[in-house]
Protein backbone atom coordinates (compact mmCIF):
# COMPACT_ATOMS: atom_id res chain seq x y z
CA UNK A 1 0.00 0.00 0.00
CA UNK A 2 1.13 3.40 -0.10
CA UNK A 3 1.91 2.80 -3.76
CA UNK A 4 0.84 5.97 -6.02
CA UNK A 5 -1.02 4.02 -8.56
CA UNK A 6 -0.22 5.22 -12.41
CA UNK A 7 -1.67 3.99 -15.29
CA UNK A 8 0.39 1.68 -17.80
CA UNK A 9 -1.27 3.52 -20.60
CA UNK A 10 1.23 6.53 -19.52
CA UNK A 11 4.56 4.22 -20.30
CA UNK A 12 3.18 3.75 -23.75
CA UNK A 13 2.37 7.24 -24.35
CA UNK A 14 5.53 9.01 -22.73
CA UNK A 15 7.83 6.11 -24.71
CA UNK A 16 10.96 7.89 -26.33
CA UNK A 17 10.10 10.21 -29.05
CA UNK A 18 11.86 10.36 -32.19
CA UNK A 19 11.01 14.01 -32.52
CA UNK A 20 12.45 16.87 -29.83
CA UNK A 21 10.33 20.02 -28.51
CA UNK A 22 9.60 22.35 -31.21
CA UNK A 23 9.85 26.30 -30.08
CA UNK A 24 6.30 27.75 -29.95
CA UNK A 25 4.39 24.20 -29.84
CA UNK A 26 2.96 22.81 -26.67
CA UNK A 27 4.34 19.22 -25.67
CA UNK A 28 1.84 16.82 -26.61
CA UNK A 29 0.18 15.95 -23.47
CA UNK A 30 -0.37 19.91 -22.62
CA UNK A 31 -3.89 20.29 -20.76
CA UNK A 32 -6.07 22.62 -22.93
CA UNK A 33 -9.75 23.83 -22.55
CA UNK A 34 -11.70 23.51 -25.15
CA UNK A 35 -15.11 25.50 -25.88
CA UNK A 36 -17.50 22.76 -26.39
CA UNK A 37 -21.06 21.18 -24.59
CA UNK A 38 -22.87 18.19 -24.83
CA UNK A 39 -25.42 17.78 -28.04
CA UNK A 40 -28.04 15.36 -27.17
CA UNK A 41 -29.78 12.97 -29.90
CA UNK A 42 -33.44 12.95 -30.86
CA UNK A 43 -35.14 10.08 -28.81
CA UNK A 44 -32.54 8.06 -26.90
CA UNK A 45 -29.14 7.58 -26.51
CA UNK A 46 -26.02 9.32 -25.06
CA UNK A 47 -24.99 12.81 -25.57
CA UNK A 48 -21.74 13.50 -27.90
CA UNK A 49 -19.03 16.35 -27.54
CA UNK A 50 -20.06 19.32 -30.04
CA UNK A 51 -16.88 21.30 -30.36
CA UNK A 52 -17.63 24.73 -31.11
CA UNK A 53 -15.62 26.52 -33.95
CA UNK A 54 -14.81 30.30 -33.89
CA UNK A 55 -14.51 32.65 -36.64
CA UNK A 56 -10.84 33.50 -37.30
CA UNK A 57 -10.42 36.89 -39.40
CA UNK A 58 -13.44 36.32 -41.96
CA UNK A 59 -12.26 32.72 -42.84
CA UNK A 60 -13.50 29.31 -41.93
CA UNK A 61 -14.81 28.88 -38.49
CA UNK A 62 -11.76 27.28 -36.36
CA UNK A 63 -10.99 25.09 -33.64
CA UNK A 64 -9.37 26.87 -30.74
CA UNK A 65 -8.37 26.15 -27.11
CA UNK A 66 -6.98 28.01 -24.13
CA UNK A 67 -4.11 27.06 -22.12
CA UNK A 68 -5.84 28.45 -19.32
CA UNK A 69 -9.40 27.89 -17.87
CA UNK A 70 -9.00 31.68 -16.92
CA UNK A 71 -8.21 32.81 -20.42
CA UNK A 72 -11.02 30.89 -21.71
CA UNK A 73 -13.45 32.76 -19.81
CA UNK A 74 -11.78 36.20 -20.21
CA UNK A 75 -12.56 35.60 -24.04
CA UNK A 76 -15.76 33.68 -23.85
CA UNK A 77 -17.47 34.74 -21.42
CA UNK A 78 -18.21 32.81 -17.90
CA UNK A 79 -21.06 30.87 -18.90
CA UNK A 80 -19.40 29.31 -21.72
CA UNK A 81 -19.39 25.41 -21.77
CA UNK A 82 -15.94 23.25 -21.74
CA UNK A 83 -14.26 20.47 -21.62
CA UNK A 84 -10.56 19.86 -21.14
CA UNK A 85 -7.64 18.04 -22.85
CA UNK A 86 -4.51 17.02 -24.31
CA UNK A 87 -3.66 19.18 -27.24
CA UNK A 88 -1.90 16.69 -29.28
CA UNK A 89 -5.22 14.27 -29.54
CA UNK A 90 -7.29 17.49 -29.17
CA UNK A 91 -5.29 18.86 -32.38
CA UNK A 92 -4.93 15.29 -34.14
CA UNK A 93 -8.73 14.74 -33.92
CA UNK A 94 -9.61 17.91 -35.31
CA UNK A 95 -7.04 17.70 -38.65
CA UNK A 96 -8.78 13.97 -38.89
CA UNK A 97 -12.00 16.00 -38.94
CA UNK A 98 -10.54 18.24 -41.94
CA UNK A 99 -10.56 20.95 -39.83
CA UNK A 100 -8.22 23.90 -40.28
CA UNK A 101 -5.07 23.75 -37.72
CA UNK A 102 -6.42 24.69 -33.80
CA UNK A 103 -5.62 27.99 -32.74
CA UNK A 104 -3.88 28.40 -29.05
CA UNK A 105 -5.20 31.33 -26.92
CA UNK A 106 -6.55 33.00 -30.16
CA UNK A 107 -7.49 36.68 -30.41
CA UNK A 108 -11.20 36.55 -29.57
CA UNK A 109 -13.01 39.94 -30.56
CA UNK A 110 -13.68 42.08 -27.57
CA UNK A 111 -17.79 40.86 -26.63
CA UNK A 112 -17.74 37.82 -28.73
CA UNK A 113 -19.58 35.28 -25.78
CA UNK A 114 -21.00 32.25 -27.20
CA UNK A 115 -23.00 30.95 -24.20
CA UNK A 116 -24.72 34.09 -21.75
CA UNK A 117 -26.55 32.82 -18.74
CA UNK A 118 -29.86 33.02 -19.43
CA UNK A 119 -28.71 30.39 -22.80
CA UNK A 120 -26.89 27.76 -20.93
CA UNK A 121 -29.97 27.74 -18.11
CA UNK A 122 -32.72 27.42 -21.38
CA UNK A 123 -30.28 24.82 -22.91
CA UNK A 124 -30.20 22.97 -19.74
CA UNK A 125 -33.97 23.10 -19.00
CA UNK A 126 -34.68 21.68 -22.53
CA UNK A 127 -32.44 18.91 -22.79
CA UNK A 128 -33.71 17.53 -19.40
Amino acid sequence: MGEHIRSRILDFLEGPSTMGPVPGVPAYHTVVFIPAHPRYPDGEGQPRIAVELLEHSGTTPVPVAFTSLEKLVEALGPAQLWIASSIGPFAEAMRDAGLPKVRLDPAVTPGTVTWRAEELEAYARKVK
